[in-house]
């Protein structure tokens, strides 16, 4: 007679099959015997936070570092509830996490009833109806005996398709109960069964319906473009590292030798130094990368989902001449309302670069000097129009500006250092000035774009990679969103280095009040409401290193080294010049009659000289 074992073991030994080492949690009474079982298993290491949007930020970060999904552990009610934003976080930035809630028992869960109630069990939810949209599969388990086949379209799930999470929510009664593995139904594989599944999302059912295109044609067919192009273009998404084929595309982009440029959140797919880059595009990109773009004739775009940030709300005048190729695997971003792609192919890059290159190889192909001809152009623009500009380090304010301390920065951090930030200033003079290393790892949550983000984030890095440090560029505002997590830092004495930009508040949002409203500024800086602590006294009473940096020179200093340099988490608070504008931006300009119109890619604002822009269109 086989051994019975509790449902919540049996949920931990299969984590563990899959390759789940760390369980992210908050403990709770609604999710003790997962607590229990989950921190009892030897394969796996628990990591504990204090408050769970924390814990889920945390989890898809570990999966960006090294591809291996985590588990995610919520109780009831706000448990969940709590952990809404980073599961959300996951799901538009494709990341799979494995969560697993609490929930009430069976006998007072009020959906089992026919009632109209708000509530019946002690800390209740209806979680899965909240988390359906932002998920990829969410399921409450009813019967334990369900549990296996529940599992097995779980991982199905986190396995295939677009990453994302997957919410599997379950009654304490239920955790406890005693099954025997052996007698329990498992899933066959039969997607056309699985497409009625209520469980499912609906993106996640058009993934299952749609299938991949690439044919011989449809490769022929790029590479008929390519040759009669003269200004070939490769925009380069965050598709590219979720493929698992960021080595693949550097030798794709060798053996190409056209421009390429890369899109928000991906820009660590190249360095800077590389002699194909040719910029980043964007609304709050660089002028460089948005005139390689603007003028490009072919633009093949490789797992980049071209979202209003990329492309502007002027998107139909997005690469205006160019025939668009688009490469995704999910054909809904193929297919939105905000594009006009000439040529779409569904499929994973996992497939399509290696068929590319190989058709390359097979084909003997050379570049043609019309396609050198636009590189070198492209790479012109790279050098004439830098971000951190040199009268930016001129400047006599006693306050650092920020582009200048990001430039100075990404001088001194190393090769292998992962640099995760928060949004707003943080990110977007980050991801603008940052000159990245081959090997660096750069990134925010793009989707989201939560504020709050830096610091789980890069609890759950440095979890996931174990040796070596975590640079964390927090705004002062961010911070604060998830301060409580410095003690998760210290308490496990993580290697994660926390640069605090202390521009007095919330600069993003005050840059667009003063454009707009600017006889009501509200809600930003201490004038209109907003305070900010000192966050070198914060650090010390956590008996966390910390340092102030007023000025330049600091970055050189003996003691400056020495903290960067230990495997100890440090807070650095560097006191930023907050009348920094983000330069150059795409601004929108208000019309008489109230209406926001937004100018082309390639005119950002400071606006250039009319004639000189001019040269700059081909």
């Amino acid at each position: 007679m086989a051994k019975k074992i509790r449902v919540a073991d049996y949920i931990a030994q299969r984590s563990v099959e899959i390759g789940v080492r760390h369980v992210f949690l908050v403990t709770g009474g609604g999710a003790m015997h997962l607590n229990d079982a989950l921190t009892r298993h030897k394969s796996l290491t628990p990591v504990f936070f204090h408050h769970e949007q924390a814990a889920a930020m945390a989890a898809e970060s570990y999966y960006r570092l090294i591809n291996k999904v985590t588990v995610l552990n919520v109780t009831s009610g706000p448990g969940g509830i709590n952990a809404l934003n980073g599961v959300y976080g996951a799901y538009t930035d494709s990341l799979p996490i494995l969560v697993i809630s609490g929930q009430v028992k069976n006998e007072t869960y009020f959906k089992n009833y026919k009632t109209k109630l708000r509530q019946l069990g002690d800390q209740e939810v209806d979680i899965t109806s909240m988390v359906k949209s932002i998920t990829k599969y969410a399921i409450t388990i009813k019967n334990p005996s369900d549990i296996k086949i529940i599992l097995d379209k779980a991982f199905y799930f986190l396995e295939n398709g677009r990453p994302g999470p997957v919410w599997i929510d379950i009654p304490i009664d239920i955790q406890g109960s005693l099954i025997d593995p052996n007698k329990l139904k498992s899933f066959d594989g039969n997607l056309k069964k699985l497409i009625k599944d209520p469980a499912i999302s609906d993106n996640t059912r058009l993934e299952i319906l749609t299938k991949s295109n690439l044919k011989r044609k449809s490769l022929d067919k790029v590479f008929e473009k390519l040759k009669k192009s003269s200004r070939p273009v490769i925009l380069a998404g965050t598709g590219v590292r979720i493929s698992k084929m960021n080595k693949q595309f550097l030798t794709l982009i060798n053996k190409l030798k056209i421009p390429v440029v890369t899109g928000w959140n991906a820009h660590d797919l190249i360095s800077n130094d590389n002699k194909y880059f040719a910029g980043k595009p964007g609304t709050v990109g660089d002028r460089a990368g948005n005139f390689t773009v603007q003028n490009s004739d072919l633009l093949i775009i490789l797992g980049c989902r071209l979202n209003i940030r990329q492309i502007s709300y002027n998107w139909k005048k997005f690469a205006p001449k160019a025939f668009k190729i688009m490469v995704d695997i999910d054909q809904a971003e193929l297919d939105k309302p905000t594009l006009e792609i000439n040529h779409k192919i569904k499929i994973d890059l996992n497939i399509f670069i290696p068929f590319f290159i190989k058709k390359i190889q097979d084909l003997n192909y050379l570049s043609p000097k019309e396609h050198n001809r636009y590189l070198k152009w492209c790479k012109e623009r790279v050098i004439k129009y830098p971000v951190v500009l040199p009268e930016y380090y001129k400047q006599k304010s006693k306050k650092i500006n920020p582009y200048v301390f990001i430039d100075e920065l990404f001088k001194i951090l190393k090769k292998d250092d992962v640099v995760i930030t928060g949004n707003g200033s943080a990110c977007v003079m980050t991801f603008q000035a940052a000159k990245i290393k081959q090997g660096q790892r750069l990134y925010t949550n793009s989707g989201s774009a939560s504020m709050g983000y830096d610091l789980p984030a890069s609890i759950g890095a440095a979890i996931a990679k174990k040796d070596g440090r975590i640079i964390c560029l927090a705004g002062d505002g961010s911070l604060m969103m998830n301060l409580q997590e410095l003690q998760t830092m210290h308490g496990y004495n993580l290697p994660i280095k926390v640069f605090v930009l202390n521009n007095n508040g919330y600069v993003s949002i005050k840059q667009t009040q003063e454009a707009y409203f600017s006889d009501n500024v509200a809600g930003v800086d201490p004038k209109s409401g907003v305070t900010i602590p000192d966050f070198t006294k914060l650090g010390k009473a956590l008996n966390i290193s910390t340092l102030k940096i007023t000025k330049l020179s600091n970055l050189s200093s003996k003691n400056f080294i020495k903290m960067l340099n230990s495997n100890k988490p440090c807070i650095f608070e560097i006191i930023i010049d907050p009348n920094q504008a983000f330069s150059p931006k795409l601004t929108s300009r208000k019309l008489d009659d109230g209406t926001m119109i937004s100018p082309s890619l390639d005119d950002m604002s400071p606006f250039l000289d009319r004639e000189e822009h001019s040269k700059n269109i081909l």
